[in-house]
Order: C-alpha cells, then structure tokens, then sequence
C-alpha cells in the first residue's frame, strides 16, 4: 500500500511511474563555467587560480583548443594562411558532445591537439566528471549552443599590446613558431578574428575581469559565488528551509566510508558519529541568539553572541538514539525526549511511545532522525510536537541523508520548520528505501543486522 505522505503533497514534483515506482530529480548537475578572451589574454592563469582556490571540490578543465580540427595535407601546405582564430577552425559538434556527456555525469574522452603538428593525436585526454567544469578558450562564448550549457560566463579583459607580448613568447618558445610568421599571423588573422568574432561575444558574460589573472578581488569573488551555488541542491530552490551543510572532501570521504557495505560497525559507529556532530553544530546554529559583549583575559572588549537557553532534543526510536551523545557533547545537562513509531500498521504510522519535557512548548526542539526516507515517520513525530503546543517555527529537523521523497512530504505540510542535512540522495525504491542510501541505519549502527 502506498504511504499516505507519498500520495500528496508533491506531485507537481515528481510522477509516479507504470511500476509504481518514482521518477525523482536527477542529482544535481554540475556548476559549468565558460572563460572566454582574445588570445594570451591570461585565460589560463584565470582558469588556474579559480582551481586552485576550489581546492574541496573536483574540477576539470576543458580546453576549447583540443578541439581543433585536425588539418589535411594541403592545409598543412599552405599552414600560414590558415585562420585558427575562426569559429569554423574548430570542432563546435564535438565540443558539444564532450561537454553534454559530463553535464550528464559521464565520462569522456577529449582529443589531444599537437600545436606543431597541427593534428590530433593519441592518447586522448580522459575527462570524469567533476563538481566545477570550466571550458576555456578564445570563442567559447560565440556559439550559442555552447552558450546555454554555461551557469557563469567570464571573459578576461586585457590590452592588445599586452596580449600580442604574451602571444609571440608562447608561440616561439612553446609551439616553435617563427617570431615572423607570428606577426604575420596575428596582423592577417588573430587581431581581424578578435575584432569580429571574439571582442562582439563580450556582451554575454555574466562577469568581465580587467587585468585578468592580476586581479586577484575579481577572482575573489567568482569563487565565492560558485561555492554558494554549489551548496544549493535543487530542492533548496524550492524549499527555502531546508540546510544542507556545505560539501567538502572530508564530508565525501565519511559518507563513502558509512555508505559502504563492506565498512565494519566500529567504522560505521565512528564516522556515523562524526557526520552526526557536523549535522548537530550546522542545526544548532539555526537557533536564535542575543549580542552580547564580554570582557577577555586581555581586557578587551570582544562582540560575540549568545544562542538560545531553552532547548531540548527529541530523538525517534531507534536510530534517532544515535545522534543523543553528539546532542549531549555540544549542549551541556540538554533535556532529551523520545517517540516510538511503529511503521507496519495498516493505518500507516502509529505512535506507540512519547517521553516529552513537560514544558516542551516554550523550547526550542532539535528533532533527531538520521534518515528521512518517505517522510512518515517525521510527519508523525512534528505532528505530536505541534499537538504539544510546540510552535513550528521552534523545530528544527536534523538528519544524515534526506531523500527527495521525503523533502516534499515533510517540507509541503511544515513549510516553517528547518531541515538540517548533510547530503540529499537520489530516490526511494519500491520498498521507500533511500537510493543510494545507507542501508538499515539503526541496525548498522547498534548492531542488531
């Protein structure tokens, strides 16, 4: 039978399909960056640092020059009077492609170009899929195609002179070009191909950088920007209450090792634990608080804050028990009440067990769950809490994992309420399990599978 969360409440999100199963939203797709300026314009050095300073999250970077196409032999004949600065010198069918694939979470293989060659060669380059792509090059902001696969768009702003020094050391040193052909190069083609196809696709950028890879404040800034939109899921659009704390490898490497079949219990219990107190510090700086100053050691005058005394944890039996020590660790002699929802009755969840503060209504409440797999259980729990007298607005609903599934469900009927999380995973499947999951959380973690 299924749930009665799962039959409303989010609909318009996602449909339900001839298996009974659900059609969910994907994961979310990848931040997609286009860097685009006239040649030697400090693309690279840009690209570079923006990496460099993304340092907890995977990137890749996507040349638009290894798309170039491969010359014949009479253009390789006649090589300096081809135009490599024209839109048409390169590939744009398979730039397309490549860059498709990895929006899609696959991987590809992106060809190699040889500058003195002027061929593609083997190996080609592969390319996994990462958090931040970045395209650069010099005409990644003249096709419209490519355009639209773009979040930001950049284009790194210099003078001519400075870009015409920077080329003819490149060209001689690195491609082995005579300093005359250069010249000649970028007098007939480079500087006619900036004016008419490169300069005119500045007006798209979302972001114009002067001085490129010297200006350290633009640079700054642009990295800032993507770290707050990769912390937004898709779902955070919708829902203005929900908080999911923000990704780094650390985060990564614990939720691969609880996530893993083959993690041992003392493993499990150990980075579970250390998830956990994440998610309890994240909630409990949701609370409200006063300013307030104090006098150091020192004798100085330091503004900080203090956060709210009237707190309690509930935690749902049994694996919201899990997440008691880390509650007790960071709040100090904190008061700790517990429900128990059987989830087998025909009328869906039933509540079997409460234990509340008797004063629970004038606190706020940290509702303690490590899943939110179809929404059920929370449902029923925030519902006792309201029947308490708890105001909504005083509850905040920390969990692991949360599935899509359950977001809807719980955050359409408590729109006031936060949810704390540290990732939101893919689906449920047929048996309302999160997909890719856990697994039985109470049982890995006391023991009991």
């Amino acid at each position: 039978m299924e749930p009665a969360a799962l039959r409303s409440g989010f609909n318009d999100h996602i449909s339900v399909d001839s298996n009974g199963g659900f059609d969910c939203p994907k994961n979310k797709q990848p931040f997609i960056i286009g860097v685009a300026g006239g040649t030697a314009s400090g693309k690279t050095t840009v690209c570079n640092q923006i990496i460099s300073q993304l340092h907890d999250q995977r990137v890749v970077l996507v040349n638009q020059d290894s798309f170039y196409r491969s010359l014949n032999d009479d253009q390789l004949v006649n090589v300096h009077e081809y135009n490599f600065d024209h839109p048409a010198a390169f590939n744009t069918e398979l730039l397309l492609s490549c860059m498709e694939k990895l929006r899609r979470g696959h991987p590809v293989n992106i060809p190699s170009y040889d500058f003195k060659s002027h061929k593609s060669i083997e190996p080609s380059r592969l390319v996994n899929p990462a958090d931040v792509i970045i395209l650069e090059g010099i005409l990644v902001l003249h096709d419209f195609h490519v355009r639209n696969l773009m979040n930001m768009k950049i284009f790194v702003d210099i003078d001519s002179d400075v870009r015409l020094a920077r080329r003819i050391q490149r060209d001689t040193v690195e491609r082995g070009r005579n300093i005359q052909n250069v010249l000649d190069q970028y007098s007939r083609f480079v500087k006619p191909s900036f004016e008419e196809f490169i300069l005119p696709s500045k007006k798209f950028a979302d972001i114009i950088i002067p001085r490129g890879g010297d200006n350290d404040v633009a640079i700054d800034l642009i990295v800032q920007h993507i770290l707050t939109k990769l912390g937004q899921h898709d779902l955070c659009k919708i829902y203005p209450n929900i908080n999911v704390i923000f990704s780094t490898f650390q985060i990564r490497g614990m939720h691969t090792l609880v996530r893993d079949v083959k993690t041992t219990k003392h493993d499990f219990v150990f980075y579970s634990d250390r998830l956990i107190r994440l998610v309890v510090e994240h909630g409990l700086g949701h609370l409200p608080f006063t300013e307030k100053q104090i006098i150091t050691p020192t004798g100085s005058v330091y503004s900080g804050v203090v956060f709210c005394k009237r707190l309690c944890g509930v935690s749902v039996i049994r694996s919201g028990e899990s997440m008691e020590n880390a509650l007790r660790a960071c709040c100090k002699g904190i008061k700790i009440g517990k429900i128990l929802i059987h989830g087998d009755g025909k009328n869906g969840r039933q509540l079997i067990y409460e234990k509340l503060p008797a004063d629970i209504s004038s606190r706020h409440v940290l509702l303690l769950d490590p899943v939110l797999a179809s929404g059920n259980s929370a449902i029923k729990a925030i519902s006792l809490l309201l029947s308490k007298g708890v105001p909504e607005t005083s509850i905040i609903f920390l969990n692991l994992i949360s599935a899509p599934e359950g977001i809807h469900a719980v955050c359409r009927k408590f729109p006031k309420l936060k949810i704390v999380t540290s990732e939101i995973d893919s689906s449920l499947d047929k048996n309302y399990g999160v997909i890719p999951g856990m697994g039985e959380f109470g049982d890995r973690y006391f023991g009991t599978d």
